[in-house]
């Protein structure tokens, strides 16, 4: 399918986006091998930015998927008291947890509260 820009420009952007640290990157890995539907880098790094640019401590994310976006914006938002929720499909729960364990062990607490819908 194809994207909603011109694929020069999608092209373009994606070489704006600094490189992704080990859990992102393998997410995404994980993202296109089982098709599972998530927001990309060129996103990931707008909300990221905007997130950071509103002055954001709180973010309510509902995400439906393994936790990329969630990532994202609980970086953007710093440190806070690791309180994140999460409900769901048990094969995302695990993916999803793993992934957030994996990214606060970075020193970061994930500052996000995320609800998966099934």
């Amino acid at each position: 399918m194809p994207g909603i820009l011109n694929a020069k420009v999608e092209h373009y952007l994606a070489g704006l986006v600094p490189k992704r640290d080990a859990v992102i990157s393998d997410m995404e890995r994980y993202a296109k091998q089982h098709d599972v539907p998530i927001i990309g880098p060129v996103v990931a790094r707008s909300i990221y930015l905007l997130a950071q640019i509103s002055g954001a401590k709180r973010i309510f994310e509902m995400g439906s998927a393994i936790g990329y976006s969630t990532i994202w914006l609980a970086r953007a938002a710093g440190r806070f008291n690791g309180d994140h929720h999460r409900r769901g499909a048990a094969q995302t729960q695990g993916r999803t947890g793993s992934s957030l364990a994996r990214a606060a062990s970075g020193g970061r607490k994930s500052a996000v509260r995320r609800c998966c819908r099934r």
